[in-house]
């Protein structure tokens, strides 16, 4: 077995699943990916129909980052569905797809230091907050995640293209990451921008999180509701950091379970790749009271015109 970037099963040999196993788990995946991007569509509908959240920079984050869990659980559905159903792609649409997910999977680390520094200055620097967080600023933070995380991948690309012979485009692969980008530049390269990203982000999450601790002399609700903002973006950001510890993870549970490979790489891949994007949702969708307020009317109001009785035409 061998897994792809965003956990999709890449079976092999007698180790493949049987058919009604393989359909089981891709039904799960599925019904999981469309029920939680279905949430996170209300989510971005609300924000697109209120004035109140598109001139808000912490809004436009948090959408961004919804927009982008969106993006990269559906790649990674696709990803698991296409490992059981077709097994091998071509190497140009896994290279669309394996791009895209590495982008959606970097930018999300990044986008939650965004969201930390935003939170701090709101906090910490009130009078400023104003002349820094602006919409202009706000969107050219969002341009500048897609860069940085657009640096993380494309020299992988530019070797791929500068060492492959022309037939290994016109061929099929296993679409995960390591069969792909599989040059030593390239797995050293990356496993080297991961850890530079994670302890940068988890630098400025506990800078911002100790400054605001420190301001909560007032005790304030407005702080105190910061400070837990900001431990539920360090408890998402260690939920994506499972997805690089993932194999020690694998092997430690493999030792009390050495029978159970498939069920453990399922298990592994729900729980990393999935249940992070559940996080989300929660911090703003239920715990913001203006979201919550005008994500109730919608929902309400979905669930009173399914409930009203069909007009019998005359």
């Amino acid at each position: 077995m061998n897994l792809s970037l965003n956990g999709s099963l890449i079976v092999a040999g007698n180790e493949r699943d049987s058919f009604a196993t393989a359909v089981i788990k891709n039904v799960i995946v599925t019904a999981l990916c469309i029920s939680i991007n279905y949430i996170n569509g209300i989510l971005v509908h609300t924000f697109r129909k209120h004035q109140i959240f598109n001139m808000n920079p912490r809004y436009i984050l948090f959408v961004h980052l919804v927009l982008n869990d969106m993006l990269q659980l559906a790649l990674s559905t696709l990803l698991h569905i296409i490992s059981y159903a077709l097994y091998t792609i071509s190497v140009p649409f896994c290279l669309i797809l394996l791009t895209f997910a590495i982008l959606t999977t970097f930018n999300t680390p990044l986008n939650l230091a965004g969201m930390a520094v935003e939170c701090y200055i709101a906090v910490c620097i009130p009078l400023r907050h104003g002349q820094i967080c602006t919409i202009k600023k706000t969107y050219i933070l969002i341009g500048l995640i897609w860069l940085v995380s657009a640096v993380s991948i494309l020299p992988d690309l530019f070797v791929l293209l500068a060492t492959e012979p022309l037939e290994f485009f016109h061929s099929k692969v296993s679409c995960a990451r390591d069969y792909v980008f599989k040059t030593t530049y390239s797995l050293q390269k990356r496993d080297a921008s991961h850890i530079i990203c994670l302890v940068l982000v988890w630098v400025i999450l506990h800078y911002a999180y100790f400054r605001i601790l420190f301001a909560a002399k007032g005790a304030s609700a407005h702080i105190k509701k910061a400070r837990n903002t900001l431990l539920l973006h360090g408890f998402q950001l260690l939920l994506c950091m499972f997805i690089y510890a993932r194999p020690v993870f694998e092997q430690g549970l493999l030792i009390f379970l050495p029978n159970q490979y498939p069920a453990v790489r399922f298990a592994s891949y729900v729980f990393v790749q999935i249940l992070p994007r559940l996080v989300s949702p929660i911090v703003y969708g239920l715990r913001d009271q203006t979201f919550r307020r005008y994500m109730r009317s919608y929902i309400l109001c979905n669930v009173s015109m399914s409930n009203q009785p069909e007009k019998v035409p005359t």
